[in-house]
């Protein structure tokens, strides 16, 4: 896998007043997991962030992605763009069952996937980010129990792993360029990337 696409565990973790925790922020193109009380947060446009736990043991994490535009096969399951997209789910499922989650157990709500960025015309972006997430999580018989996709508005999502609570938040006005910006060039480093090496398709 090509560095610049490679997952990312999320460092910025901090102490969150509003709700009096422990909280990691997670920016595209990363993830966290916790076996903690313990709070994730991301802000979406067009990516899409899958919350996973672990329903008895409360180990749970957050990733946040978006499907590479990989041209005329775009929607094969066996073009560049979904191969990174199952390595970005399967990277945090990974992680939680090594941290103690059992498949059997596992739970999902998923978000995202707006129709934010301008400069995707020919397909939209965020639309395809959530149909792949729901098909990925289908085909790894993960239930999926709350779902807030699609739509025009970006999002805040604060996911609580051990109860499974999430908040979302829908932002009518984006009052700065960050999230676009942010999420742009995410793209454009996907778009570069090459996406190879060991991902098994199943």
């Amino acid at each position: 896998m090509n560095p610049a696409l490679e997952e990312q565990l999320a460092t910025n973790v901090y102490y969150d007043r509003t709700f009096d925790c422990e909280a990691a922020k997670i920016l595209p193109g990363e993830y966290y997991f916790t076996r903690k009380e313990m709070l994730i947060v991301t802000v979406l446009g067009s990516c899409v962030s899958a919350c996973i736990r672990d329903r008895v043991s409360g180990v749970g994490g957050m990733n946040h992605f978006m499907l590479p535009d990989s041209g005329n096969d775009a929607d094969s399951p066996l073009s560049a763009s979904m191969r990174y997209g199952a390595y970005a789910m399967e990277v945090l499922i990974n992680e939680l069952l090594k941290a103690g989650a059992r498949r059997e157990n596992l739970e999902a709500k998923v978000f995202g996937g707006g129709n934010v960025l301008r400069g995707f015309t020919t397909i939209n972006v965020g639309e395809r980010n959530a149909q792949f997430v729901r098909d990925y999580l289908r085909a790894e018989n993960v239930r999926i129990t709350a779902e807030d996709l699609n739509d025009v508005h970006p999002r805040k999502v604060y996911y609580f792993p051990r109860t499974g609570k999430v908040l979302v938040k829908k932002l009518k006005q984006l009052n700065n360029y960050t999230l676009v910006k942010r999420e742009q060039d995410y793209a454009s480093r996907l778009k570069t990337s090459e996406v190879s090496g060991d991902v098994d398709l199943f």
